[in-house]
């Protein structure tokens, strides 16, 4: 996987959320997402942006997916920028 690229590391950063009950409850419920609007918006910028996002502001699930991704979480934030543009 190309962790340069914003598409990729929203993906990567999705499955680590959904990986874990409470994330993936957090995530739904805070954005206001589905399980179905993350389906069919998977390729949708917009819906990755909102993921990254969400997981920008918060900082302990910010920082522990850099480091399971083995990504600065600057790259993270820097790859929501990316895809809100």
């Amino acid at each position: 996987m190309d962790m340069s690229d914003p598409h990729a590391l929203a993906l990567h950063a999705l499955v680590w959320m959904l990986s874990d009950a409470r994330r993936a409850e957090r995530l739904l419920a805070i954005t206001g997402l589905d399980a179905d609007a993350l389906r069919t918006g998977i390729g949708d910028p917009a819906v990755l942006g909102a993921v990254l996002e969400h997981l920008a502001n918060y900082e302990p699930d910010l920082i522990a997916c850099a480091e399971a991704m083995e990504v600065s979480p600057a790259a993270l934030v820097a790859a929501h920028r990316s895809l809100a543009a």
